[in-house]
């Protein structure tokens, strides 16, 4: 909504607060996004940043899936959220990782992939990823994860957050050497640069009027 004052003659914007239908529509395409970015990075054996790539990595591992490994991983997170970045967000955040475990379990009954090219599911998938984790960002939520502590260390100790992150990216990538080939770990970074390149290019909260 745009306002006129009194004082200038410049238009103020009025944000709105998102609806609980508006906040429930964010959720499921958020979640839907990165439950079927996470089945192309694994039928194409690839890894990605963040606690989607713990999880890819594990589920390479052990007979689990990514989508419900992600949610187990996320636990401790999970608590230091509520601890650190307040109840609203956490329990936000926690509805989001419950919503992808069981979102998880639904997908392969409905979408099939007998085949993907590795760097399409490196780009797509990576983007797709990083495309949902906006989607709950803009409706006050995340995935929960290694962004916790790295916002958590920004608004703390004044520590930049993407760098935070691209460090631990690059030791889930190091670590991913153990269990795949390093041309496999090589593409895995594209999807890591690609799912960091959302948020960096489309995730300005000062644009944004909506909560």
């Amino acid at each position: 909504m745009i306002r006129k004052t009194k004082d200038s003659p410049l238009s103020v914007r009025i944000p709105h607060r998102h609806t609980l239908p508006e906040d429930i529509y964010a959720f499921l395409i958020g979640c839907s996004m990165i439950v079927v970015g996470l089945a192309c990075l694994h039928k194409a054996g690839l890894v990605t940043g963040g606690v989607a790539g713990i999880a890819l990595l594990v589920s390479y591992l052990v007979p689990v899936t990514p989508g419900t490994l992600f949610s187990l991983i996320n636990i401790p997170f999970l608590i230091f959220a509520f601890r650190a970045m307040g109840h609203s967000f956490a329990l936000k955040t926690t509805i989001a990782s419950v919503s992808i475990t069981l979102l998880a379990l639904i997908i392969p009954d409905v979408i099939g992939i007998s085949y993907i090219d590795p760097v399409f599911a490196a780009v797509f998938g990576g983007t797709i990823i990083g495309m949902g984790i906006l989607s709950l960002a803009r409706h006050q939520a995340g995935v929960g994860g290694t962004g916790v502590v790295t916002l958590w260390l920004q608004k703390t100790r004044g520590i930049n957050a993407g760098r935070t992150q691209l460090a631990i990216d690059t030791v889930i990538l190091l670590t991913a050497l153990v269990a795949l080939p390093w041309r496999q770990v090589l593409i895995s970074a594209i999807s890591a640069a690609a799912l960091s390149g959302v948020m960096i290019v489309f995730h300005r909260p000062e644009r944004y009027l909506g909560h």
